[in-house]
């Protein structure tokens, strides 16, 4: 058996919650994308800073890439504008620094503060953003500013914990207004056909690698990528074993190293789900857990997702679903 990645030509990968957590990298993870054989990108939905300044921080942690090998939502947020509104077009740019420097790399004006009609407003995450930032991007959205929004995801891993993220500030100014904004970055596919662009594949031959079912998965699987989910960030297991068809990951790895390890996938066996040393079937609303003494807590995650989602295709219910995904190992 070959490792995972060597099926594919190439990497996308998440950042916060795969790579790093606020400043600090996630356990054995630089070592993993270090030696991964194929080219890798980072994409983030996080808008906050400039490619430049990522690299840097990646740089930093131990990795070694070109700065141009790091795209994020706020560069795709300017792309959609720089396509519709004319050069130097004044946008309101609401988040960190990220998102002004890709509305200028994108040919428009980005302005902190609407004192005259601007086009458009482009909101990302920020660590500074404040209320009088968002009552600025609901000022010009009244005023008939179109709105563009990097992302949605509600909340952000760091360092310390879990953290509001960019959709919860979105949500604000959505209250705010009575609107909703254009969201360009994961779960849609702009991102991440960006980034196939970069790596220069069809996204057929590229591994998307992320820790967010709703984004990073449903992303990869909008743009036409098969996808991992590394259970080092937001959603575990359990979460995966709710998820809906566009939600759930072509594979699931404990951690980045596995990318470099022969895969042990799932085999259906007279009703009952078979990863490695493990066996799992559904008998009277239960799950079966057979492992032998080397058996790892990943293949009971592979294997019992495979019958949950099985069950759940064949009508098994939401709360019959939750029931069954609780006695799931979240993570390994």
């Amino acid at each position: 058996m070959t490792a995972l990645v060597t099926a594919y030509r190439g990497v996308v990968c998440d950042l916060d919650g795969v790579v790093y957590r606020g400043p600090a990298a996630v356990p054995r993870a630089i070592e993993a994308l270090s030696s991964l054989p194929v080219p890798i990108v980072y994409a983030t939905n996080n808008a906050s800073r400039p490619p430049s300044d990522v690299a840097a921080h990646l740089v930093h942690l131990g990795l070694s890439l070109d700065p141009a090998r790091v795209v994020n939502s706020s560069m795709a947020g300017a792309a959609e504008l720089a396509a519709t509104l004319a050069p130097g077009a004044q946008v309101l740019a609401v988040g960190g620094d990220g998102v002004a420097d890709a509305l200028s790399r994108a040919g428009l004006a980005p302005v902190r503060v609407a004192s005259h009609p601007v086009a458009a407003v482009l909101q990302g995450y920020g660590p500074q953003v404040t209320a009088a930032d968002l009552a600025e991007a609901a000022y010009a959205i009244e005023q008939g500013a179109r709105w563009v929004a990097t992302n949605t995801d509600l909340t952000l891993p760091t360092d310390r914990g879990v953290a509001p993220g960019n959709g919860s500030l979105v949500q604000c100014v959505a209250h705010a207004t009575g609107q909703q904004p254009l969201v360009v970055g994961k779960p849609y596919a702009p991102l991440y056909l960006m980034s196939a662009q970069v790596l220069g594949l069809d996204p057929a031959h590229v591994l998307a690698v992320g820790d967010r079912l709703e984004t990073d998965i449903r992303g990869a699987y909008a743009a036409g990528m098969a996808s991992a989910l590394v259970l080092t960030g937001v959603h575990g297991a359990q979460d995966a074993a709710r998820a809906d068809v566009p939600d759930r990951p072509t594979y699931v790895i404990g951690q980045l190293g596995e990318l470099l390890e022969p895969y042990a996938g799932v085999q259906r066996q007279d009703g009952a789900y078979r990863c490695g040393a493990t066996t799992v079937r559904i008998e009277d609303g239960r799950l079966v857990i057979e492992r032998a003494t080397l058996g790892a807590a990943i293949e009971t995650i592979r294997a019992g997702l495979a019958a949950i989602w099985s069950a759940r295709d064949a009508g098994l219910s939401a709360e019959q679903t939750s029931a069954l995904a609780a006695e799931l190992p979240d993570r390994c």
